[in-house]
């Protein structure tokens, strides 16, 4: 298998497999992720944490979570699991584990590459037109793009990252300190189970996906198809 199927197997099933596997061992399918549970997962996701090792991490913390005599609350986010994500992370990289073997086949149809890159340009608001003409350049060539998904993810993370600079001169103080005082609000359970630079980098991407939740924006990675 190679290095380069193996990629496209791991970073475009990396959210879904975490999700599917948190609900598992929570016991409730329904639980839907909060805001704050994505912008931790995407900073995993960046930070190349396997996801092997978060898998681990999630079945090592509810276990510890299960051991308690004394359950005060059940398990309502993955920042829950941060601490045990890492630990398992960390032991993973002292490890010379093989990985999983995986099948190299592309993990969605064309079709729904093409719809995904249409959907999200019909999605733009007026003023970001400029985004919207180039994922329709995308979506018209997506039989080319289909052969180098990576080569597509590295080509649309730049177009998000133009969107949000512009979105972030569009915001207000006051809409910025809004987003603060609800990262503090949410992060606060969880902050002694995370390194500093593990909240730096929570904190930029709950910032980033509140900025385009307000600007009615939608993500632009592969990685969000579902």
């Amino acid at each position: 298998m190679t290095e380069k199927a193996d990629w496209v197997f791991n970073y475009f099933n990396y959210f879904t497999e975490v999700e599917e596997h948190f609900q598992r061992v929570r016991g409730t399918s329904l639980f839907l992720l909060s805001p704050l549970d994505w912008a931790l997962l995407e900073t995993w996701k960046n930070a190349e944490v396997p996801l092997e090792a978060v898998l681990r991490g999630i079945d090592a913390a509810f276990e510890k979570w299960r051991s308690r005599k004394v359950k005060t609350q059940m398990v309502n986010s993955l920042a829950f699991c941060a601490q045990a994500v890492l630990t398992e992370a960390q032991i993973m990289a002292g490890t010379a584990q093989p990985k999983p073997q995986r099948t190299s086949a592309p993990p969605f149809a064309l079709a729904d590459l093409c719809a995904y890159l249409e959907g999200n340009a019909a999605a733009m608001p007026p003023d970001y037109s400029e985004t919207a003409a180039a994922l329709r350049k995308l979506a018209a060539e997506v039989e080319l793009h289909y052969t180098d998904l990576e080569a597509l993810e590295q080509r649309l993370t730049v177009l998000e990252e133009k969107m949000i600079a512009a979105a972030r001169l569009r915001q207000t103080e006051e809409e910025l300190l809004q987003s603060r005082q609800e990262l503090d609000r949410q992060l606060r359970p969880y902050r002694g189970k995370m390194t500093a630079d593990q909240l730096a980098m929570l904190e930029r991407q709950y910032i980033e996906r509140n900025l385009l939740d307000r600007a009615k924006l939608p993500r632009l990675s592969l990685f969000y198809m579902r």
